[in-house]
């Protein structure tokens, strides 16, 4: 349901060009973003005194903040959508968005608390700006009924991820050994390559990412004016009822910047043969699976639908759901193992890695299933005249999961890791299953919106 393409655009690999510079952009974004979010709270409860000082939080304080930053980071889309929708577009709140994080990163990277601060709140009104309208300017660049979107979106995600995967590992290493500012230096630096290519690549993206309300023809605000209709009103209804799965998904799988980051440093045995794993490298582990089983992820849900099997994109997120959530039964083996062997000493003892690495395997297939289907069924749903708001709004979602994983992060303290992660596990499970009772009710309150997907020629 975003803007229509009427010129015949110039493509690479079967999709649009414009959609490679947006797959670069975000990827140098998300560069930044996880390679700071690998070391936040790994900053925030590093002693205060030492070789590679930190603040020297508490581990609930830690993920207190760690949960309301990304929280705000995400809800602080809401505004940047609706600022793309009325007074921006959604190509130059990207724009503005980059040079807002460009500016927070590199302020991060001074050793001051006010610079601090400061960077966090730049980060977040940078990324309220970009993440959104980015999202939409990829549905932009397909006309409807075009099957390439959700493979698109899914090209896109993968680019999200290799930013992600390449971060947490340099970021990371950069952070834990030479400093934390140093890290946070160098994810501005990626924002900055980031910005530099989105720039150089407008002319890939004349078509997309320019509606507005002032800058329509007569007859497009005539219809832009009108009320939305009785269609128009059931879908945004199934929007927002599938909202309730992605904060419920991002709410246990966000623990991976905070409850498992600090459970991999703290309670995991990382020794492999004598040299110590950095705990930060286990972000990456997500976004390099996203890479290897992306393509593989989506060819298989795109064969199902043209086989006519249920592949509808509600049905793919519940069942990707379902999937994340029992990833969290090999952390609750870990948070077994770890109260049998006890703590790491000279390395013995602690929670074996491969636990974190199948529950970050399985959190990873249910987030292909999930995710990027949730953003392709936005630009499907949502009316035009709210493309921007209706991504801003899925945004806002994830960013109250996020911080519903800083709540449940914190509560480990009092209830212990175990039962945290075996709950998790439980209800992520048992909603899924709910979600499926009602999903053929809630489909055809979409009115055929999935219906009339084909291979288009290209």
């Amino acid at each position: 349901m975003t803007e229509s393409i009427d010129v015949k655009q110039k493509e690479l690999f079967g999709h649009p060009i414009g959609l490679y510079v947006l797959f670069f952009t975000e990827m140098w974004e998300r560069f930044s973003y996880y390679g700071m979010r690998a070391i936040l709270v790994l900053y925030l409860v590093a002693e205060t005194k030492g070789a590679n000082a930190g603040l020297g939080w508490t581990n609930g304080e830690a993920l207190s903040l760690y949960g309301t930053y990304t929280m705000l980071v995400y809800v602080a889309s809401i505004p940047g959508g609706w600022l793309a929708d009325k007074f921006f577009g959604q190509k130059k709140s990207v724009l503005y968005g980059g040079i807002l994080l460009v500016a927070g990163h590199g302020i991060l990277a001074v050793e001051e608390m006010w610079a601090f601060y400061s960077g966090l709140a730049l980060i977040i009104l940078g990324v309220g700006l970009l993440k959104p309208n980015i999202s939409t300017m990829v549905g932009g660049l397909y006309g409807k009924g075009d099957i390439r979107r959700d493979k698109g979106f899914t090209i896109f995600y993968i680019g999200i991820n290799v930013g992600a995967a390449i971060s947490s590992i340099v970021v990371g290493y950069v952070g834990e050994v030479y400093g934390w500012h140093y890290g946070f230096g160098l994810a501005g630096i990626g924002m900055t390559l980031g910005l530099i290519q989105y720039i150089a690549g407008q002319k890939y993206l004349h078509n997309v990412g320019d509606h507005l309300g002032s800058s329509m023809s007569a007859a497009e605000k005539e219809m832009s004016d009108k009320p939305l209709t009785k269609v128009e009103k059931d879908r945004v209804v199934v929007l927002l009822v599938s909202f309730l799965l992605v904060i419920v998904f991002w709410g246990a799988f966000e623990q991976a910047g905070g409850l498992m980051n600090i459970y991999a440093s703290e309670k995991t045995n990382r020794m492999i043969m004598g040299w110590e794993f950095p705990a930060s490298w286990f972000q990456s582990f997500n976004a390099i699976f996203i890479i290897l089983l992306g393509t593989t992820v989506a060819g298989f849900w795109a064969k199902r639908k043209l086989k006519g099997k249920i592949s509808t994109s509600l049905f793919k997120m519940i069942v990707g759901l379902i999937i994340m959530g029992m990833g969290f039964f090999f952390m609750t083996a870990a948070a077994s193992q770890f109260s049998t062997n006890g703590p790491v000493i000279d390395g013995q003892g602690g929670s074996a890695m491969y636990w974190l690495v199948l529950a970050y395997l399985f959190h990873t297939v249910g987030e292909l299933s999930l995710s990027p289907v949730a953003l392709s069924y936005i630009t499907k749903l949502a009316p035009v005249k709210y493309a921007s708001l209706m991504m801003g709004v899925f945004f806002a979602m994830t960013g109250f999961g996020n911080k519903l994983a800083g709540l449940l992060g914190e509560a480990s303290e009092s209830l212990g890791e175990f039962t945290i992660f075996t709950g998790i596990a439980i209800f992520c499970v048992a909603f899924g299953l709910i979600m499926l009772l009602f999903r053929k009710k809630l489909e055809v309150l979409t009115h055929g919106a999935e219906d009339d997907e084909h291979e288009m020629a290209h």
